[in-house]
């Protein structure tokens, strides 16, 4: 019963025994720790040495002393090499058994980026919708006018002032719609998300083939619920970006990783999603410069002298249509940005996200 009530817990929980072998955890733990009770049990905890051995030192003292300790703001290291902040408290239940809580503080300073971030993009859009309805309201007379000024015209010549005033108010018409992000609502369809990156990589590769890109794919993913093609303008706009940054400094051998994995009972805006698929597009570049971090997906807000300010505003605005967000890190060298999106795993059938593999970039 009890170990019921643990398994429901979110709160990591492990038992391990005096040579701080693993016995048990519970779910929370195995999605913490990213890894399975089958892979690490009877085995030492690889999380709890690595850089920070002083974590093993808190346990074996916890046993030695059967008193309880709590350590803040410890830095595990994960099997896959990522590293996470955590507060934990390791409990003496016997003289061959500890008990070990695990709090994630990284998470949870994400979670409250996430919700600051989700907040501000709902003031923009609402600001960009007035702005947009005040612009196209003046833009609409001064096109009508301009094509009823056509028709009076006796001079033929004298057209070409008034089709450039058409074509201009087209074009900020356009702009403005652009700004908007997509006009209709996302469709609802079964997708695999490779294949959306494989159209990606297809993309770029015709147009910017000096870049190397690599792809690494977790095939296991099972198909998402969404509207492809907005998908990959969503991706495409984040790749693209990268890739212009690369060639505008050039980066010397530029890069761009393709990346994909499960992330398991993830909190994306305040909700726990019980399965996030994570799209990551990492690159080599400068990196983005600190006075661009906070407003980067705001409308109209450009690192580049030749652009438009709006590729991962559209690019985030997908995601929210699609209950996902964007998330981005970066340093001289290297830039992530996360595309995660809760996935929908039809009860009829499990479709796994294999991909195709095309021939390779001469």
């Amino acid at each position: 019963m009890y170990q019921r009530l643990l398994e429901h817990l979110t709160t990591a929980v492990l038992t391990l025994d005096r040579t701080l072998r693993v016995r048990w955890m519970n779910p929370a733990a195995e999605a913490l720790l990213a890894t399975s009770l089958g892979r690490v049990q009877g085995t030492r905890l690889e999380s709890l040495e690595g850089e920070n051995a002083g974590v093993a030192d808190v346990l074996a003292k916890a046993l030695k002393a059967f008193h309880p300790f709590t350590q803040r703001e410890a830095k595990l290291v994960l099997a896959g090499g990522d590293v996470i902040t955590v507060d934990f408290t390791v409990t003496p239940v016997s003289d061959n058994e500890l008990l070990l809580e695990i709090e994630p503080r990284d998470r949870l300073l994400k979670i409250s980026r996430e919700e600051s971030l989700i907040a501000r993009q709902k003031t923009v859009k609402v600001l960009s919708r007035g702005l947009a309805h005040e612009i196209k309201n003046p833009l609409g007379g001064i096109r009508g006018a301009a094509q009823l000024l056509e028709r009076d015209l006796s001079d033929p010549a004298l057209t070409e002032y008034t089709r450039v005033i058409v074509e201009e108010v087209d074009r900020l018409r356009d702009l403005v719609d652009r700004m908007l992000g997509p006009h209709h609502p996302c469709r609802h369809e079964s997708l695999n998300i490779h294949q959306v990156l494989e159209r990606v990589r297809t993309l770029l590769l015709a147009e910017h083939p000096r870049i190397d890109y690599v792809r690494d794919y977790d095939p296991s993913l099972p198909e998402l619920i969404g509207d492809e093609a907005q998908l990959i303008q969503a991706v495409l706009n984040v790749a693209l970006n990268a890739v212009q940054v690369m060639e505008g400094g050039n980066t010397e051998a530029p890069r761009l990783i393709l990346r994909t994995r499960a992330r398991r009972q993830f909190t994306l805006g305040g909700e726990r999603h019980r399965l996030v698929c994570e799209i990551a597009v990492i690159d080599n570049g400068p990196g983005i410069p600190e006075r661009l971090r906070d407003t980067l997906f705001y409308p109209m807000v450009s690192g580049r002298d030749e652009g438009s300010g709006l590729g991962l505003a559209i690019a985030q605005s997908i995601l929210q249509q699609h209950q996902g967000l964007i998330e981005s890190d970066s340093e001289p060298g290297h830039t992530q940005f996360r595309l995660l999106i809760p996935l929908e795993i039809s009860c009829s059938r499990s479709t796994r996200n294999h991909f195709p593999q095309p021939p390779e970039a001469p």
